[in-house]
C-alpha cells in the first residue's frame, strides 16, 4: 500500500502522532534512518517505529514488508515529474530537467545515493527503479522520442543515453551549482545538448 508525504522535516513533537498522520511520520523515520545509518540492513522496523513514535503493529498495518516501506519512502524524496504541455520537445524537457535540478543534495539524498548502489539490496534496488525511478525515465524518453517523430530532432539518437546525460548533468550541476536558479540550469543543459541534436535546417533548393 503506497502512502505519500511531504518531505521529512527531520523534527516532530514527542509522542504518538495521530493516525493520519503516522503514515508521514513513518516514512520522515525511515529516511533519517537511512542517512544515519546508510544500510537498509541496519535499520529495524522496531526502530523505525521507535522514531516515528508509533507501534510496530501501525506499521505493519500499512507495510508487509521493509522493502515495501523504504520504496514508498524514497518515493518522497523522488515525486512524478510534472505534466508537460506537449508543445515543444525544448519547452518540456526543460519543465522534466527543472524538477531534476531542483531535488537537493542533502544527507537524505546522499544515503539514497549510498542505497542504490547497494549490492546487500538488489531486490529493493530493481523495486525502486522499477516504480519510483520507471516512471520519470520513461517520461524523458517519450519527449525525445516525439522529437525524433515530429523532426525536432535528428532521427538515430539513443533515447536512453541522451536522458543519462540530461540526468547525469542535472545531478553535477546540482552539487557544483547549488544556488543557481534550477531552471536556468536545466535550460542550458538541455540547449547545450539540443544543439547536436536539433534536425539539420532543410537545404535552400535555390
Amino acid at each position: 500500500m503506497t502512502e505519500t508525504s511531504a518531505a521529512p522535516t527531520g523534527t516532530r513533537a514527542p509522542g504518538r502522532p495521530r493516525s493520519r498522520e503516522a503514515g508521514a511520520a513513518i516514512l520522515a523515520a525511515a529516511l533519517e534512518l537511512l542517512a544515519e545509518r546508510r544500510y537498509i540492513a541496519k535499520i529495524s522496523v522496531a526502530a523505525i517505529a521507535a522514531r516515528a513514535g508509533v507501534g510496530k503493529a501501525t506499521i505493519y498495518r500499512r507495510w508487509a514488508a521493509k522493502e515495501e516501506l523504504f520504496t514508498d519512502a524514497v518515493a518522497t524524496l523522488r515525486p512524478p515529474l510534472p505534466a508537460l504541455a506537449g508543445v515543444s520537445v525544448r519547452d518540456d524537457l526543460v519543465d522534466l530537467l527543472a524538477q531534476v535540478c531542483a531535488e537537493g543534495d542533502s544527507p537524505l539524498d546522499r544515503a539514497l545515493g549510498v542505497l542504490m548502489l547497494n549490492d546487500d539490496h538488489l531486490e529493493l534496488v530493481v523495486r525502486i527503479k522499477r516504480t519510483v525511478f520507471g516512471p520519470r525515465d520513461e517520461q524523458m524518453r517519450a519527449v525525445l522520442r516525439r522529437g525524433a517523430r515530429t523532426g525536432e530532432l535528428r532521427p538515430g539518437f539513443p533515447p536512453q543515453t541522451v536522458r543519462h546525460l540530461l540526468v547525469g548533468g542535472a545531478l553535477m550541476a546540482r552539487r557544483s551549482e547549488g544556488t543557481r536558479p534550477p531552471r536556468d540550469c536545466a535550460a542550458e543543459l538541455v540547449d547545450t545538448l539540443l544543439d547536436g541534436l536539433c534536425a539539420a535546417p532543410a537545404a535552400d533548393p535555390g
